[in-house]
């Protein structure tokens, strides 16, 4: 298939995804008012009640639009049916979770079978043949968890999974159209990031909407397992870059409160983000120069994709550190205002 082909398969896949997935929130909207509100507590960056759930809309959207078209070559489809799995046990997981929390316990063990089943299918290598089997799929297996929890957690102010998760996924789907991710979660991320624009309008500040662990769940999990699938080719270095700023935010966050001994498994608001809200940042301004970061981090990914030496990868890894701790220590520093 020619590459403008695969740009317009693509492009037309993201847009039926977002038309989905805006018409099923407009149909489940009224449920969730009634059913699924998140109402404000001290760890909230929303001030009244607001319903949640609208990742239901976003993963039936894009399970069903990637599972249409890949339907078109069943090994593809083959290949993509455990991920959707996966995916709807950690949806599962969340909707009870969003009613009704869960011990974190179990909580976790769900997560570590769905991240398992994700492995599993993708049976992929990705760091050198010195290192063993076991410890390389134990490595990812803990990353693979982490990641599904630091979606989690980066999922508290209006459109920061749109301003996070839009930019990656259309990179991906980009990639994939130049060939540099396998064709089936290129096809998906393209759902995806259609499924997430057709939820924005909803979630965009002050939000009418949320996402819920029912999505950041399994959005976590399907994003994970396509930067795993870019990583497979040999693309390490830009499959960190993609998702640095949420890697970042989340795993210092953890870090710090791991040296304060807090029960990191609790909800929080010293995430720089929420430093960001606390320091006199709108919620709009923070997912937009969070868009912005992301921008800059998918450039330097395809950098490493166009001039793949360990001194380019390197150097771009570099950047995207400093890029990311620039915006991080701007977020945690109070806001001046001047008196007229």
């Amino acid at each position: 298939m020619s590459t403008s082909f695969v740009i317009a398969l693509a492009s037309g896949v993201i847009a039926g995804a977002a038309a989905l997935s805006a018409g099923l929130i407009v149909v489940l909207r009224p449920l969730l008012v009634r059913y699924a509100l998140a109402r404000p507590n001290a760890r909230s960056s929303h001030r009244t009640p607001t319903p949640q759930g609208g990742g239901i809309a976003i993963l039936a959207a894009a399970l069903l639009v990637s599972a249409g078209i890949l339907a078109f070559a069943p090994p593809l489809l083959g290949a993509f049916l455990p991920v959707a799995a996966a995916a709807l046990l950690l949806a599962v997981v969340g909707a009870v979770d969003d009613i009704r929390p869960l011990p974190a316990r179990p909580r976790l063990l769900l997560q570590v079978m769905a991240v398992i089943g994700v492995l599993f299918a993708a049976d992929l290598r990705i760091l050198p043949d010195s290192v063993p089997l076991l410890l390389e799929q134990a490595i990812l297996l803990l990353a693979g968890v982490w990641f599904v929890n630091l979606v989690n957690f980066m999922d508290g102010l209006d459109w920061i999974t749109v301003a996070e998760m839009v930019p990656v996924t259309a990179w991906l789907a980009l990639f994939g159209a130049l060939g540099a991710v396998p064709p089936g979660p290129a096809l998906a991320a393209a759902a995806l990031c259609g499924a997430l624009l057709g939820f924005a309008p909803f979630n965009r500040p002050v939000a009418k909407l949320f996402l819920g662990d029912v999505g950041s769940l399994p959005i976590g999990l399907l994003v994970g397992w396509m930067l795993l699938e870019l990583a497979g080719t040999g693309a390490l270095a830009a499959a960190i870059l993609l998702p640095l700023y949420y890697l970042m935010d989340a795993t210092i966050t953890l870090l710090k409160r791991l040296a304060r001994r807090e029960r990191v498994w609790e909800a929080h608001r010293s995430h720089f983000y929420q430093q960001a809200t606390d320091n006199g940042f709108s919620a709009l301004q923070v997912s937009a120069q969070v868009f912005g970061l992301n921008l800059l981090l998918c450039g330097l990914s395809a950098v490493t994709l166009i001039w793949p030496t360990p001194l380019v990868q390197a150097a771009c890894l570099l950047a995207g550190l400093i890029l990311v701790g620039g915006l991080l220590r701007r977020f945690a520093t109070p806001r001046r205002t001047y008196s007229p």
